[in-house]
Formats: C-alpha cells, structure tokens, sequence
C-alpha cells in the first residue's frame, strides 16, 4: 500500500521507483499483487502517466493514514521504554497506604508526570494480580520465606516491627521499652487472631512466645481505629510501625521486645514490566521512602 501511495503521489512508476530505491520492474510486480489482493484496478493510464481509481484513491489514502498511525505508535513505544509515559497498576494493604504509598507516589509523579499510576488499596488477593498479569506491582507481607511465583520478582522493601500502643494512663506508659510478657493480664484491641493472614500467624507466634493467650475484646478494620479505643482504654494495641505515621493524641507508642514482632515487607512485580526504567524508578522511590 505504501509502494500505491508512492505511485500516486509521484504520477508514475519511474519516479516512484527512483523516490524509493526499488526497479520500475519490482513496483509493477508489487502493484499487480496488491490490484490481485484487492480484486479491482488501482490506477488507468492518462497520457504518459497513471491516474488512481477510486479503489486507488481510497487504498493511497489509507496507507497515509496507516503510516501516521505507525509512526505515533512507534514514537509511544519508545516514550514507554524510556520511562516518559505509560501505565502502572499498583496495589497495597492498608497500612502501607498510610506513611509509605502517599509520599512514594507524590515523589514519582513529580519525577514522571506522564507514567498514570492506577493505585488500589485492598487486603487479599495482591500478589495473586500480579501473578495473573492485573497488577505491575504490589506490597506484600511474607512469612518466613519469600514466595516463589512464576513471572514474579520479588524485591525487598523493608522490616516493619510492630510498637504497642498504650492508653496514657496506662501504668507502663513511662518506661521506654515494654516487654510482651508484661502486658499478659491486659485486654487487646485490634490483636488479629481472627484470621489465618501472615499477620495474624506472626503476632500468635509473638504472643506465645512471651507465655500467654491475650483477652481479645474488639477487632477493628483499621490501625488509626484500634488507637481510637485503646485512648479509650478498652485495651492495648500491637501496631505496626508503618501505620503509625498518625498517632492518636490519646495514647502512647513504645518498641515491644521479648519478642519483637517484625513484619517482612517486599514489592512483588510483574517480570515483564520489572526492567522498564518507569517501573525501576517507581521501585527505587519505594525502596527510599521505606529507608526514611
């Protein structure tokens, strides 16, 4: 179609050929297959030059059409590669959504203002969309181990220890470091026994490795909640450090240890987005952020 294009524009096959590099013979020979595919004339000869039919016409023209279509598309491809434009579907937990996701992506938009970030915050299910090819990158919590899954890279961001959270007028409020164990006779707000997450296992292993079972008395949805009602002195709170870059003015954080529960965090990303320098730098930012 572009050879039509070059024909019709130029008035003959001669010039044609000359403007594209090709033998006279070589353009009649490619114009005769295309008049084959199409199953009707191309051009008619007027007077020593040749002149489109409207099938001609309407091929030439859409071939300009198609190689303006490539051209755009060849220059965005390339702004992908170089990380100027492009899409990036990121998905995190809550309380990564608190100090570590907000300041992460505030940095990466004003270094990449053309990269659209799709961002979506939910508690199940994120490594399995990057797995599947719906998500480029996520925040997980892993156990022991890192997971292995096909098409996955898995990088690590950052520990993440647990603080427990005291009402004010809680006896220990004063001392800089709380063993686990000393707080065994307590009730417990947002303890997450009630699931079989990698939190939920993490924080039984903490609480019996200090010797006791804590008195669960209310489940909450959120870190910043849980701190609402331990000010209220229904109970203390383990909270990871991550979700609280908003402390409630009612209550106290201090380091726990014997033991100290610590949550592995990394970002799993999708392989074939893992090496574009958009993807990278968005790693980078999160892997900076985290360090702060």
């Amino acid at each position: 179609m572009q050879v039509l294009r070059a024909v019709v524009t130029s008035g003959s096959v001669s010039a044609a050929a000359a403007n594209l590099g090709y033998t006279p013979s070589a353009i009649s020979q490619q114009l005769s297959t295309l008049e084959k595919e199409a199953g009707t004339p191309l051009l008619e000869k007027v007077g020593r030059g040749l002149k489109p039919t409207p099938a001609g016409t309407l091929l030439a023209e859409r071939a300009g059409q198609i190689a303006e279509l490539l051209s755009g598309t060849e220059a965005e491809l390339a702004d992908i590669r170089a990380g100027r434009t492009g899409l990036l579907r990121v998905r995190f937990f809550h309380t990564a959504s608190v100090g570590l996701i907000p300041p992460a992506v505030a940095k990466f938009r004003a270094e990449h203002p053309e990269v659209q970030l799709d961002l979506r915050m939910q508690e199940v299910g994120l490594l399995d969309d990057v797995a599947a090819g719906e998500a480029d990158l996520a925040i997980i919590v892993v156990g022991r181990t890192a997971p292995e899954r096909r098409g996955v890279r898995f990088v690590h961001l950052t520990d993440d220890p647990y603080r427990v959270v005291l009402p004010k007028s809680h006896p220990m409020a004063d001392q800089e470091c709380v063993g686990l164990a000393q707080l065994a006779g307590d009730s417990w707000v947002n303890s997450a026994l009630t699931s079989d997450d990698i939190c939920s296992l993490l924080l039984r292993d903490a609480y019996a490795s200090a010797g006791f079972t804590p008195k669960v008395v209310l489940e909450t949805d959120g870190s910043y909640s849980a701190q609402g009602f331990v000010a209220a002195e229904l109970g203390v709170a383990l909270v990871p450090r991550l979700g609280l870059d908003v402390v409630h003015p009612g209550v106290v954080v201090r380091p726990v240890r014997h033991p100290e529960p610590v949550r592995r965090l990394y970002v799993a990303v999708r392989e074939t987005v893992a090496d574009r320098p958009a993807t990278r730098s968005l790693l980078n930012t999160l892997l900076e952020i985290a360090r702060e």
